[in-house]
């Protein structure tokens, strides 16, 4: 009997869920804030270092000379900055959509110290005799830009006249804005055409008032920055700037332009073939996928996160990461109906066989984007962000959505009698009274042994990590300046250019580098390096002159060696702490033995994008580090799926007494979870390779590493862990003579024996 209600709720939640979805998505994607690489930007990291002696830089000084940072970003009118201390003596600043980067630096590093000085660079006055606000641009008589400053007090700023009267004619009151004992000299500085004290007027008479002119040759505009420094106060410390980018506006929309459609394209292939081939549960895939994609974003708005372009491809890869619970809980089901059981009886087993292995694969998922978070920078941590939401929101949509919407067909009666809309030919599907097991179903895989030829393949492998160990001693990484140091320079054009043409542009700002790459379909992007650290004023120069040639703010990172060392240990420590995570974690959900190959095949997997990178020349940047980390976690996933079934047919068995059984319940483990292993990785390489063929450039890194690391991890797992377990486990078996799989009930001696 069909119950025609459960059709009508399903169209009723469509009918709701897409009403929402289509009036609300429009807002919530407005909302969501753009990291700078979306939207041009600066970023700067600063070491916090005593700007007197003997000052002590701790975290309350940390506190407070964050707070001046947010009192002068407030000045450049930016919302939502970014202000965060890192460690013992670190301060990161992310401003996104500021417009003028130069004069956000300027801002952000002056360090403010006014000081009021004889003409012998005695002080006589500071910053601290200021009132609060008290700086303001104004004019004097003669119409010229000024700035006036208000003091507390009107009887010390008479004293100090008094005393300036009486040194005629050497009657100076010097005003500095960062003096530097020993090194700035009035003397010196007076003779100079441009010096570097703000004005030195003579006082010629005592002043009672509170109030004092700066004057000089100011525009109106480097007046009001003067009084905006000012009233934002003195930094307490000194700032050294040891990592910095900025990004233009024009290459932030073009980034997220190129990545967006990138997604679409990867999203629709997803979609066309999660139906194509699923059939019925692939249908309600792409409902829930859809539903998934729409409380991902939801989830960004409300939790205020900033979305970065890795975010973005995080997000489009959470797609193809997403369908997996649907892949394994649509394959499971698939084979309860081939058992011979009605579709009924085929879902709920399908859902109950099927949960421990999802749930399994997304913590393993988490548990790699948990290190990436707290390792990353701000790019890597943007990725880690994404992959964090999207797992966990693809599990509670893709298991409990999924299963609800599923269970409304199944048990409406309609499909009771229709196999082919779960992807099952009738003549696949054997009589319930014939006692077929799953573990007993043919597959498209039988023909192949997985583990026979166990010592073929560890040699194989070994073969390949050798060679890939000479490759990297004889062409070595081609490391972006993230892991060295320099600075990166991208130009974005509304014409083709050539690596001669930017050649010239940096000569003549004084800046020397053959290594100039030419991109784009229009050949209109241009990246040089140089192993030249610059400066802060070369960096203005540079984008002033870049911009009035180009018409675009170019992109500058500029990153000290101290900077680069420290990104390739955490790299290298994140890498250690995930492959540990996941050994304790594996232990405890199965057992050791299946924890130390699963870390040898993600191991090979991701040492192998190493070599690969070596001998195609690709650059090592830090989106590559993410990809690495999150080829670790795709990679224990697809072990994961396999073990969970090995152990599931192991306690079929309940005893295991010859190394023959290992092997078949190995090779029938893989037989059966290969379809799921490939049809996953086929929907993460089909989003990977959109990014990477539409993608912004600045993840094609990012894009390759991911694509190479999934194939080879899924190879890795097939023929390396699976294998080495056998090897474990059949050695196991050789100690103890029998291996028990299921718990054997104890009974108590003290009952009665009937």
């Amino acid at each position: 009997m069909i119950k025609r209600n459960r059709i009508v709720a399903f169209v009723i939640f469509i009918v709701v869920m897409g009403a929402v979805m289509g009036t609300t998505t429009k807002d919530i994607v407005n909302n969501i804030k753009l990291g700078l690489d979306l939207q041009g930007g600066f970023e700067v990291l600063y070491e916090v270092s005593p700007a007197k002696e003997g000052q002590v830089i701790d975290q309350n000084a940390l506190i407070a000379t964050a707070e001046a940072l947010d009192r002068r970003i407030n000045v450049l009118g930016v919302s939502e900055p970014n202000i965060q201390v890192e460690g013992d003596n670190r301060i990161r600043v992310q401003l996104a959509g500021v417009e003028d980067q130069n004069e956000a630096r300027e801002i952000l590093s002056t360090e403010a110290n006014l000081t009021f000085r004889d003409a012998n660079d005695r002080l006589m006055m500071d910053g601290t005799d200021l009132a609060e606000g008290g700086a303001q641009q104004t004019f004097d008589e003669n119409g010229q830009p000024i700035v006036s400053l208000k003091l507390k007090s009107a009887e010390k700023f008479k004293e100090v006249t008094q005393e300036i009267v009486g040194m005629a004619p050497n009657n100076y009151l010097v005003i500095w804005l960062d003096f530097e004992e020993g090194v700035d000299s009035f003397q010196e500085e007076i003779t100079k055409p441009a010096p570097k004290f703000v004005s030195a007027p003579t006082v010629n008479e005592v002043f009672s008032q509170d109030s004092v002119s700066i004057t000089g040759r100011f525009t109106v505009d480097e007046a009001k920055s003067l009084a905006d420094i000012l009233n934002a106060g003195a930094l307490p410390v000194q700032l050294d700037e040891i990592y910095s980018t900025s990004v233009g506006a024009q290459f932030g929309e073009h980034a997220m332009q190129q990545t967006v459609f990138a997604g679409l394209i990867g999203i629709a292939a997803v979609f066309l073939f999660m139906i194509f081939y699923y059939r019925l549960p692939g249908f309600i895939a792409t409902i829930t996928l859809t539903v998934y994609l729409f409380l991902t974003l939801t989830v960004f708005d409300w939790a205020n996160v900033v979305l970065t372009l890795p975010g973005i491809a995080a997000f489009i890869l959470g797609v193809g990461t997403a369908v997996d619970a649907n892949i394994i809980t649509a394959e499971r089901i698939r084979e309860e109906i081939r058992v011979g059981k009605s579709i009924k009886s085929a879902f709920k087993a399908g859902n109950s066989n099927s949960i421990s292995t999802v749930t399994d694969a997304n913590l393993t998922l988490l548990l790699a984007a948990a290190v990436l978070f707290y390792f990353g920078t701000s790019s890597v941590k943007g990725f880690a962000t994404s992959l964090i939401i999207g797992t966990l929101g693809s599990f509670i949509t893709n298991v409990y959505l999924s299963r609800w919407l599923l269970s409304l067909f199944v048990n409406s009666g309609y499909f009771d009698n229709r196999p082919g809309w779960f992807g099952v030919k009738k003549s696949a599907i054997h009589d319930l009274k014939e006692n077929v097991d799953t573990l007993d179903l043919s597959t498209k895989f039988d023909r192949f042994d997985f583990v026979t030829k166990r010592k073929r393949y560890f040699a194989i492998s070994g073969t390949l990590l050798i060679v890939g160990v000479i490759v990297l001693l004889v062409f070595k990484l081609n490391l972006s300046i993230d892991f060295t140091q320099g600075t990166r320079i991208e130009i974005l054009a509304d014409k083709a250019i050539t690596s001669e043409m930017i050649s010239e542009d940096l000569e003549q700002l004084g800046v020397t580098t053959d290594d100039i790459v030419i991109s784009g379909e229009d050949r209109n992007i241009g990246v040089a390096r140089t192993s030249d650290v610059l400066s802060q004023e070369d960096i203005s120069a540079l984008k002033a002159q870049l911009n009035k040639k180009y018409g675009t703010d170019p992109s500058v990172s500029s990153v000290t060696p101290m900077v680069g060392k420290e990104l390739a240990k955490n790299a290298l420590i994140g890498l250690l702490i995930t492959c540990l995570g996941l050994i304790v974690f594996v232990s405890f959900r199965f057992e050791w033995r299946m924890a130390i190959p699963a870390v040898c095949g993600l191991l090979f997997a991701a040492f192998f994008v190493i070599p690969f990178f070596s001998l195609t020349r690709l650059e090592v940047d830090l989106n590559f580090i993410a990809a690495l980390l999150t080829v670790v976690g795709y990679s224990i996933n697809d072990t994961i799926v396999t073990f969970d079934r090995i152990r599931e047919n192991m306690q079929r068995r309940k005893r295991i007494k010859n190394a023959q059984e290992i092997v078949d319940i190995a090779n029938t483990s893989v037989r059966q979870t290969l379809g799921r292993s490939v049809n996953t990785v086929l929907m993460v390489t089909i989003t990977v390779v959109a990014l990477m063929i539409f993608g912004s450039e600045s993840i094609r890194s990012f894009s390759v590493a991911l694509t190479v690391g999934l194939v080879v991890g899924t190879l890795s797992s097939i023929f390396i862990a699976t294998p080495l377990w056998v090897v474990m486990k059949q050695k196991e078996l050789k100690n103890k003579g029998v291996l028990i799989t299921y718990k054997e009930k104890k009974v108590r001696t003290d009952e009665p024996v009937v």
